[in-house]
This record gives C-alpha cells, structure tokens and sequence, in this order.
C-alpha cells in the first residue's frame, strides 16, 4: 500500500478533473506522480506549468528530452 495517496480519476475535481481528462486523451493514462500531486491542486498547476517550460521545443527536441528522461530513469535503475 502506498504511503501518500494517488487521487483516483473518479475521485477528480474541478481543474484536477480537467488536467486528468487532458492527461487520458494525450497519454491513455494519468501518471502516478501527477495522482499524487493532486491531493495539492495548486501543486499540481506548479508542477505541470514547470513541465511545459522544459519539454516545450526549444533548440533541443522535446523528443530529445523525453529520451534523456528515460535514460536517467534507467542508469538509475528507477522501475517507474
């Protein structure tokens, strides 16, 4: 059982409903780590705002980025 609770896509209100629905048309999921950042709609905000900025395109492709993610995720033998 988790620690810190995930906010479940039924449980979803207002502009945390939104970002979920948003989340499950672009992805077919909600992640995890927004779940949990839910419990804190204005950190979720913060959270996704600072998520836009990083991946947006810039003179390095959000593709580019996303792949960095998941090599960082791997040499640090993170299963998420």
């Amino acid at each position: 059982m988790s620690r810190i609770s995930k906010v479940g896509r039924s449980e979803a209100e207002g502009r945390v409903r939104e970002w979920f629905e948003r989340f499950a048309a672009q992805r077919g999921n909600i992640p995890n780590m927004f779940r949990v950042a839910a419990n804190r709609p204005v950190l979720l905000d913060t959270m996704l705002a600072h998520f836009a900025e990083v991946m947006r395109e810039t003179t390095i492709s959000a593709k580019f980025k996303e792949l960095l993610a998941v090599q960082t995720s791997l040499a640090n033998d993170c299963h998420y």
